[in-house]
């Protein structure tokens, strides 16, 4: 249908649906089932089948599987037999990491996908965006992407920005009258909004008329598909590595099996220990598990409520050494509580706190009835009328729809008896000209039941007062003079001095109710200030304290007065006693080059606007700071995306800094900050364990098949024994580590440069150093008992075995530090407990259970030679760990 050409009345007969009620839960759940969710057609994913056999893609894999045929086909059924079934087996347990991985995201993608306000059974409601159905109404104001495609119906001042349909980036100013003629095409459709597309300005009600693939988007869905997957930092190094390493390792291996050959080896036996040994050594799960990592550690973020929308945020979060932060809502409980009232001169105290409508109104400690003064009636009405929010009652519990700030006035007049509802009935609102964060402030044009026309502004109070010609003076309007401007601005410090958000009330008397905006917001009558107190949140100062401790300085930043904003950053001990405080004026007048030679020593800008966010961010990011950045504003969209780490907010936020952001605070809280960068840090620790595990454990299995060729003695351990050990040892534990908690001072230490590379702070020397002792420790446990009788070669290859397996599974609680393995618990990680535990069982089964020794080669082992076996393989790990706690004494 042509949804555009049709009135209201039209489009909503035609859907049948009741604007002032929406639809049902019933009837929205009847149109889903019949027309389906609300979202686009995603491109195929690869079906469970072909990720198994892409488990065996690897060139090696494919190497060793030909090696092993070739055994069966030369009689050697057994090992062929046992050989595949590992390589299956190994498939299989990189098959469940995959899927891990894969489940981690999709459930990351569901967590931060967009919702909508929905009318339902005449209640509105948030509900995420796919389960939107044609004929639902939905409203949305600046900075909502919107859900579906939808029929406008009611709009004030409302913009919509179309460039993913148009290509158009100048927002599109939207009506509601229907177009006749040719509008074929969607930039020309303004009585209409389509999915995708963003508010810019204002506010609209609309019916949805498409949605899914049916929308103007839907037409060009499959352009979304071909969005590839974005890899970290971390995982594009850990690719070439990984490439370099195979090289490595390939070179090393052929070096092992050429030496083998021309000590009188057969081709045969090297070839196939010289694969098998290649296959072990070559890290090529390296990059799926840091991926499963990541996964695992942006799961945990999730219960901590923060949502990691783009991977690469979890690394930076370790590096942040700035967090700029809002303060309302962020840092404050964000439930603002009117507790003072100034009108010419004269303050009343309100009690009662948060959105509960029960509260007295007290002047000079004497309690009166708000009713019997005409100018705080007046003021506290006009307060209502220009809120556009809503206080909404729930079986005796009441809560907020919409803006804390008008909340607070609307809860503050409700405690006076009066009611919005039935102001509404009195006042008509004719026009809203929204809240703009450059303005600082809002206002309405009314029309009273005489039909006179006035308009009521509401905002920073010196912006209302510039804008001012009169003051309402003991319920008398004079001329603003000198003196009048003087006693307002003293109330002003007054209450600001008491931490508390002022917000000025100021009306005008119209001729008629369609007046521009600059006309109806001048020569405004000011009436007088309500002062509001968003008490800061109780975990807030021990979160700003612990970032101090991990080198990451927090600053503070508020549309707020300067005395307001300081009073609270004091009381968080975010501003120390040589810290400075900035207003939006100054900051103006400086330039970025100027900014960035003052900016370390500020802690606080306060009055300052979106815009100003982005200049402070180039300024510390140009100072060589990892800049933290929150926002929730359309405006403050530039300065996230612009930071090295931008966070919206999961509640008050804008869909636009929501989608420009990389992490959301579902709480809005800035512990949740704190948090979030405590477990970015240990995710990339996590990291760098089992890089250190794995690639020490790999050195070590190379370097004792290596030392044995040199030395001319026959194999230490036969290939099927060298594939068991990468089953057993790099599977389970590796994961494990990826479990680890962070260790105690994980917020103690500096931020981590972000240059950095891979093997820094001494991670090669460990990784070369812990795998040549391990090497070196199996090949003597082979020596010795192999030289003690020589005739038992299969029992000595046992005991090698054993060795390496127990080496590498003590070397794993000791990758769990950069320390020694002294330092850590080792029940702190149960996870890690019960993979080293069914490692050695499973090498013990290999050991002792019969059927399984002529498959592995292996044969039991006597009691006396395990304290042997055991001595030798904690010798590598603690014979390190003594070295670095002697360093420590001297």
């Amino acid at each position: 249908m042509k949804w555009h050409e049709l009135t209201e009345q039209e489009v909503i007969q035609s859907l049948n649906v009741d604007i002032k009620k929406g639809l049902s839960e019933k009837e929205a759940e009847n149109r889903r089932k019949k027309l389906g969710y609300n979202e686009l057609a995603e491109g195929k994913r690869q079906s469970n089948l072909l990720l198994f056999f892409g488990q065996f893609k690897d060139f090696m894999v494919l190497v060793l599987i030909a090696a092993t045929v070739i055994s069966g086909l030369l009689g050697e059924y057994i090992d062929a037999v046992a050989i595949i079934a590992i390589v299956i087996l190994n498939g299989v347990l990189g098959f469940i990491q995959e899927k891990k991985a894969e489940k981690s995201l999709a459930a990351l993608k569901e967590l931060s996908s967009p919702q909508t306000t929905v009318l339902r059974s005449g209640k509105w409601v948030k509900i995420p965006s796919r389960e939107i159905v044609v004929g639902d109404c939905i409203k949305f104001k600046s900075g909502d992407r919107i859900g579906a495609d939808v029929r406008l119906i009611q709009v004030s001042s409302l913009e919509v920005e179309e460039s993913a349909l148009t290509g158009e980036s100048v927002p599109v100013g939207k009506h509601t009258r229907p177009l006749k003629g040719n509008q074929g095409s969607v930039g020309d459709m303004q009585n209409m909004a389509f999915m995708g597309t963003l508010v810019t300005r204002g506010s609209g009600v609309g019916v949805v008329v498409a949605t899914g693939m049916k929308t103007a988007m839907g037409q060009i869905a499959d352009l979304l598909q071909t969005q590839e997957q974005q890899l970290t930092p971390m995982q594009r190094k850990l690719e070439e590595l990984g490439k370099v390493l195979i090289v490595v390792a390939l070179l090393l291996t052929v070096l092992v099996a050429g030496i083998g050959v021309m000590q009188g080896h057969a081709v045969y036996e090297m070839f196939l220990a010289g694969v098998s040994l290649a296959v072990a050594a070559i890290p090529e799960g390296l990059p799926a598990i840091v991926t499963v990592a990541l996964a695992l550690g942006v799961q945990r973020m999730i219960k901590k409520n923060s949502i990691v929308r783009k991977l690469p945020a979890v690394e930076t979060l370790g590096c942040a050494t700035v967090i700029c932060s809002d303060k309302t809502g962020t840092m404050t409980q964000n439930q603002m509580t009117v507790t003072d009232i100034w009108i010419s001169n004269k303050s009343w105290k309100v009690t009662g706190a948060g959105y509960q409508p029960a509260g007295e109104f007290f002047e000079n400690g004497k309690k009166i009835d708000p009713a019997a003064h005409k100018p705080l009636k007046q003021m506290l009405m006009f307060g209502m009328l220009a809120s556009t929010s809503d206080i909404i009652e729930t079986n005796g519990e009441y809560s907020l729809d919409g803006d804390p700030t008008e909340g607070a006035l609307i809860v503050a007049g409700m405690k006076a008896g009066l009611a919005k509802s039935k102001l509404l009935k009195q006042f008509h609102i004719m026009r809203e000209f929204p809240f703009d964060s450059d303005r600082k402030m809002m206002s309405v044009i009314v029309q009273d039941k005489d039909g006179k026309c006035f308009a009521v502004a509401k905002g920073a109070p010196d912006v209302i007062l510039e804008r001012s010609t009169h003051v309402l003076w003991h319920d008398r309007k004079e001329r603003l003079t000198e003196q009048r401007k003087n006693d307002i601005q003293k109330a002003i410090f007054h209450q600001a001095n008491e931490a508390l958000r002022t917000i000025a009330v100021a009306y005008k008397p119209l001729h008629t109710g369609s007046l521009p905006q600059a006309e109806a917001e001048s020569s405004l009558i000011f009436i007088g200030i309500q002062g509001m107190i968003d008490p800061p949140r109780p975990e807030v100062k021990q979160a700003v304290k612990e970032c101090g401790e991990a080198g990451i300085k927090t600053v503070m930043i508020t549309g707020d007065h300067v005395i307001t904003a300081q009073a609270i950053a004091k009381e968080l001990e975010i501003l120390p006693p040589n810290g400075k405080v900035m207003d939006g004026s100054s900051l103006s007048k400086l330039t970025i080059e100027e900014l960035e030679e003052v900016v370390d020593d500020i802690y606080v800008f306060a009055r300052v606007s979106p815009e100003h966010k982005l200049k402070i961010v180039k300024a510390l990011q140009n100072k060589g700071h990892i800049v933290a950045m929150t926002g929730d504003g359309v405006n403050d969209a530039p300065a996230i995306k612009a930071a090295d780490i931008g966070i919206s907010m999961g509640m008050s936020g804008t869909d636009v800094a929501k989608e420009a952001s990389s992490l959301i605070l579902v709480d809005d809280n800035f512990a949740t900050i704190k948090a979030a960068i405590q477990e970015g840090r240990n995710i990339y620790d996590n990291i760098r364990k089992f890089i250190r595990y794995l690639l020490a454990s790999n050195v070590g299995e190379i370097l004792v098949m290596l030392f044995a060729m040199i030395l001319a003695l026959p194999l230490p351990l036969v290939p099927i024994q060298i594939l068991w050990v990468n089953l057993v040892t790099d599977g389970l534990p590796a994961m494990a580590l990826g479990l680890d908690p962070a260790e105690e001072d994980v917020l103690k230490r500096k931020p981590r440069d972000p240059k950095e590379g891979i093997f820094s702070r001494g991670l090669g020397w460990k990784i070369l150093s812990r795998g040549f002792l391990i090497g070196l420790s199996t090949l003597l446990v082979f020596y010795f008992i192999y030289e003690r009788n020589t005739e038992q070669l299969a029992y000595a290859q046992t005991a090698a075995f054993a060795t390496l397996v127990l080496s590498q599974l003590i070397l794993v609680f000791d990758s769990r530090t950069e320390k020694t393995i002294f330092d850590r618990n080792p029940f702190s990680n149960i996870y890690l407990l019960l993979a080293v535990f069914s490692s050695i069982i499973l090498m013990l089964v290999v050991i002792y259970y019969e059927p399984l020794q002529p498959i592995f080669h292996t044969t039991p082992i006597m009691a006396r030679d395990w304290l042997f076996i055991f001595v030798m393989s904690a010798l590598p790990t603690f014979l390190l760990a003594g070295s670095i706690l002697t360093r420590k004494k001297r």
